[in-house]
């Protein structure tokens, strides 16, 4: 088999599996993701049923595909993010905006992260909890730069994390339920999260950490 045709079929597969994900998305919209059946979402995505099967072996690991491609898109941008120093010297200005601006970028698979959370199958359910302890650890290596957090205990900076980390999460849900052309709102969205996030560094200098 040539390189050509080879590198076209992979393409292909790609963007067959994209169609899947992308149908998914959209159909649950209407209904939630658990009440789909791999018939509706592969009609929608122009394939015949047997089709699915060669990209996913079922909907809970499409649904599993969907959170980390919904993850993967915020980490990226948080990990070019860091290599600008200007991000690590304004952090709480940068993740305000990096936030709102990758949700804004992946509406739709924010928004299944936001439903599925709470109301998915137990696997999309617990592969969310695994992207935001993982998110935690990751936010702790960071945070762990800023002043008057170099000596705290790890648990303590696990814990600061976590904060940030849902206020990312309450705020990223107010992204997916804007109305679209809003700037008003994006910009109020922004402030919150900043003026929230400032709110707990202001802790820092009289956290004890044991």
């Amino acid at each position: 088999m040539s390189e050509p045709v080879a590198g076209g079929r992979k393409l292909q597969k790609e963007r067959t599996r994209e169609a899947l994900m992308n149908a998914a998305l959209e159909l649950s919209l209407q209904k939630g993701f658990a009440q789909l059946s791999l018939r509706q979402v592969s009609q929608a995505a122009g394939l015949v049923p047997s089709a699915f099967y060669r990209h996913f072996e079922s909907m809970d690991e499409l649904g599993l595909a969907l959170v980390e491609r919904c993850f993967g898109t915020l980490r990226t941008m948080i990990r070019d993010a860091q290599r600008d120093p200007e991000v690590i010297e304004h952090i709480i200005d940068a993740s305000a905006e990096i936030l709102v601006e990758a949700v804004k970028a992946s509406k739709a698979d924010f928004a299944f992260v936001v439903r599925e959370r709470l109301t998915g199958s137990e696997p999309v359910r617990e592969a969310i909890r695994h992207e935001l302890d993982l998110f935690v650890s990751e936010l702790a290596v960071v945070l762990v730069r800023l002043p008057n957090i170099e000596s705290w205990t790890t648990e303590d900076v696990q814990m600061v994390a976590r904060l940030f980390v849902r206020n990312m999460h309450a705020n990223a849900e107010l992204v997916v339920e804007m109305a679209e052309d809003r700037p008003d709102l994006e910009a109020k969205i922004v402030e919150l999260a900043r003026r929230e996030m400032r709110l707990i560094v202001l802790g820092f200098a009289n956290w004890r950490s044991s």
